[in-house]
């Protein structure tokens, strides 16, 4: 083949056993082909909280079909209905070729499927003709699950044979989960019913944790009730007793599904159904098997490369999870992830991150880092960053990416799997991981865990971003004056202290301008306070506009203003204030207004003696003002214009300060 072909696989929890051993049937038969897997994998329906399943699902809304030439369905492994549902509306609307595992709902679809009921059957008849029992309780999966549907009628059609009757209250409905067993065996020993010769579960997880809870009650399995499962499991299969369970060859379907698929692409015919055939396992737990016959050396073997794996896995996790503690920005974080990160095997690992993941959306005060009406839930932004794209120990960031190229660089080699996982926080979508070439997601029971360690590091760092910016603007709400735009009297002070004994020390001269506003409580009396606020922060723009070479500007309160700058000589004064008369000339043909905007300034540059405090100096300066605002006012009587302009001078700022 000159292209390589695309697939796409669509699953949930893959550390589990049954979706393990698919997709080591789907990597094997990629690989034989040379073609590309991308597989999407969530872990909803495992911690019991809505919000966080909606963070997990949102990773199937990164798929862009159009990119794929074919889909794997393993939607049998999604408990949530309606994303499931949604998932097969889209995938129908693709008119893609698709295979599914364990369906035969959708006749559009090729079913890859494993004969649940004829193994379930056998185990049902197993119990009854070979140790006699009558009395059966059954522990179901959900019956919205085709598989869970299909063994709950094999039981149903099987005692039925054998004239047993089928009593609601010997059945107990769960999702597959090992506390279902538990809370199973709860139910029916508070049930009244008389106690059962046997119980058949759906899966091995149910009946094993069946078993424990049957132990805790004080019976012994199987010499008091018999017990059995399905799926033939690692833990099933080294139990103590070991399972009575069903082998399923989940490679194999894992094979056919791709290989069929495959064909389907190239233009190759197929039956709509595939079955394969699942095998009976007759063990310890109904009594078939003694003990001394368990291979104890194999077993031995491989609970060791388990517990040195997992010992591996956690020592991972657990300085993945101290060093993040420690980290206080975005930088850091990825570089210890990074750290970390490398000592897994994989070809490449992205970490992939929504454009917004940081954003801060600022509104005065309200600015809340658990607030979620600027985040992203449902789907990515549509430009994505990688800050982290591993390969060989090196980092080659992408600074942008389209969400709708999924992969910040394309897969360098063909024949190769990606799983894609969600990075989030509760709903709130930070964007997601990709670890390619790699069995970390599949084989380690760390790996979920270990994303979860990553993602509320992230998480925190947003918040830290979030509460940055807060602090930032109640600063700003503490030194900057909210109607003009400039410094209030707590910004000069903080900002003049700091030049005043910069001036003195390298023994420049300072200059300090104080500003009156002339006629505001004319302008607020005849044309409202609007005007006189708009007043104000027009003649605050004209101040900061004559702030250059490192001066700065300040509200000192009400109507005053004042400006100081070091590094100044003589011929500042006459400059700085006739560039603010043509300013507020110029402003004042700008706004039309049926008044005029003028203001008094006193101005002086002086040296600084060791005696002398800056509220000495503006003091002067203050006192120069108000000596021109005083013969401005005699003019202007002597001219009879505004004779009933008062202004009430007051200097007791400096006291305030």
């Amino acid at each position: 083949m000159d292209k390589t072909i695309e697939i796409a696989v669509i699953v949930a929890g893959i550390d589990e056993e049954y979706q393990n051993g698919v997709i080591d049937g789907i990597r094997h038969c990629a690989k034989m082909n040379n073609a590309n897997i991308s597989c999407f994998c969530a872990f909803g329906g495992i911690l019991a909280n809505s919000k966080f399943d909606v963070g997990e699902y949102n990773i199937y809304y990164l798929i862009n079909y159009s990119k794929f030439d074919g889909v794997i369905l393993m939607t049998n492994t999604i408990s949530s209905p309606v994303d499931k549902e949604k998932i097969i509306s889209k995938v129908k609307a693709t008119g893609l070729p698709v295979t599914i595992l364990d369906c035969d709902e959708h006749p559009e679809f090729y079913n890859i499927s494993i004969d649940n009921y004829t193994a379930m059957q056998a185990i049902v008849r197993h119990v009854i003709e070979k140790h006699n029992v009558k009395r059966i309780n059954y522990v179901s999966g959900p019956m919205a699950n085709p598989e869970a549907a299909e063994r709950y009628k094999a039981f149903c059609d099987t005692i039925k044979e054998y004239s047993i009757p089928e009593e609601y209250d010997r059945v107990y409905f769960g999702d597959f989960r090992g506390t279902d067993g538990k809370n199973a065996v709860d139910t029916f020993m508070s049930s009244g019913l008389q106690r059962p010769q046997a119980i058949i579960c759906a899966n091995d997880a149910m009946a094993l944790a069946a078993v424990e809870e049957l132990g805790n009650f004080g019976y012994k399995i199987p010499d008091d009730i018999i017990v059995t499962g399905f799926d033939n499991t690692y833990n099933a299969r080294h139990h103590l007793p070991a399972l009575t369970t069903v082998s399923r060859p989940l490679d194999d379907a894992g094979f056919k599904a791709c290989e069929i698929l495959i064909g389907l692409i190239i233009g190759r015919e197929y039956p709509k159904n595939t079955i394969l055939h699942a095998s009976p396992v007759f063990s310890e737990s109904c009594g078939c098997v003694s003990a001394s016959e368990t291979d104890i050396s194999e077993y031995r073997v491989s609970a060791y490369k388990l517990l040195t794996t997992c010992k591996r896995d956690v020592s991972l996790l657990n300085r993945m999870t101290t060093e993040l503690a420690d980290t206080q920005d975005a930088n850091s974080t990825i570089h210890t992830v990074s750290k970390i990160i490398n000592e897994i095997k994989f070809d490449r690992f992205c970490l992939c991150l929504c454009s917004n993941w940081d954003q801060v959306v600022s509104n005065g005060l309200n600015i809340d880092p658990s607030d979620n009406t600027a985040y992203q839930v449902h789907g990515y932004t549509q430009k994505m960053i990688a800050p982290l794209v591993l390969e060989k120990n090196i980092n080659d960031p992408v600074a942008l990416f389209d969400s709708a190229d999924m992969y910040p660089a394309p897969v360098k080699k063909s024949g190769s799997i990606s799983f894609f996982v969600p990075l989030h926080f509760g709903e709130r979508c930070l964007g997601y991981y990709i670890f390619t070439n790699s069995k970390f997601p599949t084989k380690s029971l760390m790996c979920h865990a270990l994303m979860l360690s990553i993602s509320n590091s992230i998480e925190n760092i947003r918040k830290l971003v979030h509460l940055k910016s807060m602090i930032k603007e109640l600063d700003k709400l503490y030194v900057i004056d909210p109607l003009c735009n400039i410094y209030n009297r707590n910004g000069f002070i903080r900002n003049a202290d700091p030049m005043f004994k910069h001036t003195k020390e390298t023994k420049q001269k300072l200059l300090i301008s104080f500003i009156d506003m002339d006629g505001l409580k004319i302008i607020n009396d005849c044309y409202g306070h609007n005007e006189g606020d708009f007043a104000l922060q027009r003649l605050a723009g004209v101040i900061s506009d004559c702030c250059k070479g490192g001066r700065i500007c300040a509200r000192f309160g009400g109507d005053e203003f004042i400006i100081i700058g070091e590094n100044a000589c003589e011929e500042d004064i006459k400059a700085l204030e006739t560039v603010f008369e043509a300013q507020l000339e110029n402003i004042n043909s700008i706004i039309k207004k049926p008044y005029r905007i003028t203001a008094s300034i006193g101005t002086i540059v002086s040296d600084i003696a060791d005696d002398v405090t800056l509220f000495n100096l503006i003091t002067v300066a203050d006192e120069i003002m108000y000596a021109k605002k005083k013969r401005k006012r005699t003019s202007r009587y002597l001219r009879h214009t505004d004779p009933t302009e008062v202004h009430d001078h007051e200097s007791s700022w400096d006291d305030q300060a």
